[in-house]
């Protein structure tokens, strides 16, 4: 990334939205989290789930209660996205890398469909 585009990032806010939005892209998408995702998701004709329930050895636990993801699982998806942010901050900051991905962000939004961030 050039200084030039680094003061640009600094100034544009849409260039800085289109930023966020690439970087949870390439940090969150595709990473452990897409593992978690997988799998069968229960329906609910109640619509809030009270009427859904996880059956244990221990007993029923209801879907309000239950923990998405255990322990184990959070401490593997943290390290995941911690190295992806590594590798997409290194990526940024090499000259030729950076300013192809800062001039692609300045012509267009690549993920235009996401919501824009607050």
């Amino acid at each position: 990334m050039t200084p030039e585009q680094f003061a640009e990032l600094k100034t544009n806010d849409a260039l800085r939205k289109r930023l966020a939005k690439l970087m949870a892209l390439q940090c969150f998408r595709n990473t452990k989290l897409e593992d978690f995702h997988a799998g069968t998701f229960p329906s609910s004709q109640s619509g809030d789930y009270s009427d859904v329930k996880i059956v244990s050895p221990f007993g029923e636990i209801t879907w309000a209660q239950h923990s998405r993801m255990s322990d184990d699982e959070m401490k593997l998806l943290m390290i995941d996205v911690v190295n992806h942010c590594y590798r997409f901050i290194s990526e940024l900051f090499q000259v030729a890398c950076g300013e192809a991905t800062v001039d692609a962000l300045m012509q267009r939004d690549p993920i235009a469909k996401w919501y824009d961030p607050d």
